[in-house]
């Protein structure tokens, strides 16, 4: 496994990380055996770069992770988000980025996670509601009380990155961002690079469409990606051709589609780590083998030449998710 720089700090983490969500929120059936096997097998390559998030499974996701965090707590970067709150049904309440509630949050997590200290902690969205500013202070915090080493965001614009900045260092700015999601390039990138904040892109393999192992006609009903129009019968035929072909250039390059689409991303910046989700060792396996891609500029055209055959990918959220995504 490769290692890049988290921020400006001397800390080392995998190029590849692992995004835990997938093992029990928002994709189908749990795995939890499957899942504890894909992170004991994560620690064995090296992968030492996790992300969670107290929202998935309502705080479920956050204690499968401590199941094998505890026994491991040395060899684990360990990042975890708040903002979001729930009601009865599991179903999203709205935001909150009270000072107040940053406190709650993280003494929350931290019992369920069963450590003493969040590595990297996310203000996974801002609240419209509360300056960004009074948020990342209270935030700040933290760091201060020695629960929190490090600071995130998740989701913002380049400008609110630069007023969160400006009251406390951020050392990593997770958004989504793959080949069929490009929003953050441009100003966000670019902002990023001049902060020495990390870019991790989350959903880097577009939610599995790019993998080509995605069959959007047998997704279960409850999978979170049957309420996004990029996974709706109206993209179905464009996304399904689309990902078949991107299938054939990693074929000819002599890597997984899933390996090509990783290394897409590294090769946009040394500021860059993915976060790539699975329950299958199989999965994290390949994933991690895309640190070995090294690919050609023709490799690059042949993507944009791809993308252009197949333009009607569809929106990565629906208008209610949309909306919490930050453009102030």
């Amino acid at each position: 496994m490769e290692y890049r720089s988290l921020g400006t700090s001397n800390e080392q983490l995998s190029a590849i990380g692992l995004g835990c969500m997938v093992f029990n929120h928002g994709y189908g059936q749990p795995d939890i055996l499957g899942s504890v096997a894909t992170m004991n097998r994560a620690i064995e390559l090296g992968i030492n770069f996790w992300d969670t998030a107290d929202i998935y499974a309502n705080g479920e996701n956050e204690k499968l992770v401590a199941e094998v965090l505890k026994p491991n707590r040395n060899k684990i970067f360990l990042a975890t988000k708040f903002g979001f709150q729930l009601y009865a049904g599991n179903n999203l309440s709205g935001l909150n980025g009270s000072p107040a509630y940053v406190h709650s949050a993280v003494e929350a997590s931290l019992q369920r996670l069963k450590t003493d200290v969040i590595d990297l902690y996310y203000l996974h969205r801002v609240d419209p509601a509360i300056p960004v500013e009074e948020t990342v202070g209270a935030m700040a915090e933290l760091v201060k009380q020695g629960k929190v080493r490090y600071l995130g965001l998740s989701e913002v614009s380049a400008n609110t990155l630069r007023r969160a900045y400006a009251v406390h260092p951020i050392s990593a700015l997770q958004s989504e961002y793959s080949i069929l999601s490009r929003d953050v390039e441009g100003s966000i990138l670019d902002t990023c690079r001049e902060l020495g904040v990390t870019f991790v892109p989350f959903s880097p393999l577009a939610r599995g469409l790019i993998t080509n192992r995605l069959n959007l006609a047998t997704l279960d009903d409850n999978d979170f990606r049957k309420q996004l129009p990029r996974y709706q019968e109206d993209h179905q035929d464009n996304n399904q051709k689309l990902a078949a072909g991107f299938e054939k250039i990693a074929s000819g390059i002599g890597c997984s589609a899933a390996q090509l689409a990783l290394a897409w991303l590294l090769e946009k910046g040394e500021n860059i780590i993915p976060i790539p989700g699975t329950k299958q060792v199989k999965y994290l396996e390949d994933n991690a083998g895309a640190v070995d891609v090294q690919l050609k500029p023709d490799d690059l055209v042949a993507i944009e030449e791809l993308l252009k055959l197949y333009p009607n990918i569809g929106s990565r959220y629906s208008e209610k998710y949309q909306t919490m995504v930050d453009k102030s």
